[in-house]
C-alpha cells in the first residue's frame, strides 16, 4: 500500500490523517472542496492536492491508487438536518460511487469511516456490538448506514472493504471543530468556566481521540486481508464510554480552573453504549487517549493563544456563511468577475 487517495482530506479527521500517512511513507492524493482552506495541509513532495467534489470523481482519479480512505461527509447531525438531500448525496451515494469506481480501477482496499451514531437510541442496560440492530435517528446516521450497505457487497478477493463505525471524535486538529462534545465542553470551560451539557446527562456516548481513529486507519491499510475484508469494526475504547454527565465531570476535573455544568436544550434521545472488543483483538490495538487527555490538550492551546474559536470551527455556521457569500457574489458577478471582468475582444470606441 503506497498510494492512498483520501476524500475529505481537508476536514477535521483528514487534516490529521494526511500528515500521518505522509510521515509513514505513503504518497497521498488529497481530494476535497477545501471549504475550510487548503492551508490545513502543508505542502509535501508526496502530497497531491485535488480540488474536486466527491460527486464528480471519475475513473482517472483512481489511476495508480492502491487504497481509498473515504472520509468525505457532510457532518454533523445539525448539518445533516439542515441539508438533508445533500447529506444523502455526499455521505451515501457519492461514497458508494467512489467505492464502485475504485473497484473498477483495480484499487486494492477501500475504508469507509462511518459512525456509531447509527446505533441511535438503545436501552441503558444494552451494550451494542457490530452484530447488534442499528437504529439511526438522524439524516447523518441514516446516510452512513446506507453507505455501509452500499459498499460492503463490493468486497471480494481482489477488493478489500472495511467499515469503521467511529465513536464521537474529539481532540485537536488543524481544521478544528468546537461542535463536537468534548471539544465544545472544553471551550465552554475555558471561556466562561461553564461546561454546556444537553439534558439530561444520562445518555451514553463512546468517544475516540482523532489521533486514535487515524491510527486505526493506518493499521487497516496494512492489516491482513482475511481479518478485515467485508468487516465492520466499532472504533473506540470500552473505557471511553460515558454517560454525558460523567464525561463533563471528568473534563472539569482535568482542567486547572473551577468549572460548573450548565444544562441546556431538550433531552437528547440518542443514547448508545458500545463494545469495542473486535477492533482491539483484530488489530492488537488499544486507544492511547482518554477524554481528559484531549480536554487538557485543547485547553492548553486555548490558554496559550495557539487555538481560537472562529466561525470555521462550527461546521453548520460555516456552511451557512459560505452559502451567504455565494448568494452575494452571484448577485454582483458580471462577465466573470467583480471589479475585474472579462474584456470584449473588440475595443469599445468612445465617440
Amino acid at each position: 500500500m503506497k498510494n492512498v487517495l483520501v476524500t475529505g482530506a481537508g476536514g477535521y479527521i483528514g487534516s490529521v490523517l494526511v500528515p500521518k500517512l505522509l510521515e509513514k511513507g505513503y504518497s497521498v492524493k488529497a481530494v476535497d472542496r477545501f471549504f475550510f482552506g487548503v492551508d490545513k495541509l502543508r505542502p509535501h513532495a508526496n502530497l497531491t492536492i485535488v480540488h474536486e467534489d466527491c460527486r464528480r470523481l471519475t475513473e482517472d482519479h483512481f489511476t495508480s491508487v492502491d487504497a481509498v480512505i473515504d472520509l468525505v461527509a457532510i457532518s454533523n447531525d445539525p448539518s445533516g438536518e439542515e441539508f438533508k438531500e445533500v447529506t444523502y448525496e455526499v455521505n451515501h451515494r457519492a461514497r458508494v460511487n467512489t467505492a464502485t469506481l475504485a473497484k473498477k480501477m483495480g484499487v486494492e482496499r477501500y475504508i469507509l469511516p462511518s459512525s456509531c451514531s447509527i446505533y441511535g437510541f438503545q436501552a441503558k442496560e444494552v451494550i451494542v456490538d457490530e452484530t447488534s440492530e442499528t437504529n439511526p435517528l438522524t439524516v447523518y446516521a441514516k446516510a452512513n448506514e446506507l453507505a455501509e450497505k452500499g459498499v460492503l457487497p463490493l468486497a471480494d478477493e481482489n477488493f478489500t472493504v472495511t467499515v469503521m463505525r467511529q465513536a464521537t471524535v474529539y481532540g485537536y486538529s488543524p481544521r478544528m471543530r468546537f461542535d463536537l462534545a468534548i471539544n465544545g465542553m472544553t471551550y465552554g470551560a475555558w471561556k466562561n468556566g461553564v461546561i454546556p451539557l444537553m439534558r439530561d446527562g444520562s445518555q451514553w456516548r463512546p468517544m475516540i481521540h482523532v489521533e486514535d481513529t487515524t491510527d486505526v486507519m493506518c493499521l487497516l491499510l496494512e492489516a491482513e486481508v482475511t481479518i478485515i475484508n467485508g468487516q465492520i469494526f466499532n472504533v473506540g475504547s470500552n473505557r471511553n464510554n460515558y454517560p454525558l454527565e460523567a464525561l463533563a465531570e471528568e473534563i472539569a476535573a482535568a482542567l486547572p480552573i473551577e468549572v460548573k455544568i450548565e444544562w441546556y436544550g431538550d433531552p437528547d434521545h440518542r443514547s448508545y453504549r458500545v463494545n469495542f472488543d473486535r477492533i482491539e483483538k483484530a488489530l492488537n490495538w488499544e486507544a492511547r487517549y482518554k477524554a481528559a487527555d484531549g480536554a487538557s490538550q485543547i485547553y492548553q492551546r486555548l490558554a496559550n493563544g495557539t487555538l481560537k474559536k472562529t466561525e470555521q470551527t462550527i461546521t453548520l455556521d460555516w456552511y451557512k456563511q459560505l452559502i451567504k457569500w455565494q448568494n452575494i457574489i452571484n448577485q454582483v458577478d458580471r462577465y466573470g468577475g467583480i471589479l475585474e471582468i472579462e474584456q470584449n475582444e473588440e475595443p469599445v470606441h468612445m465617440d
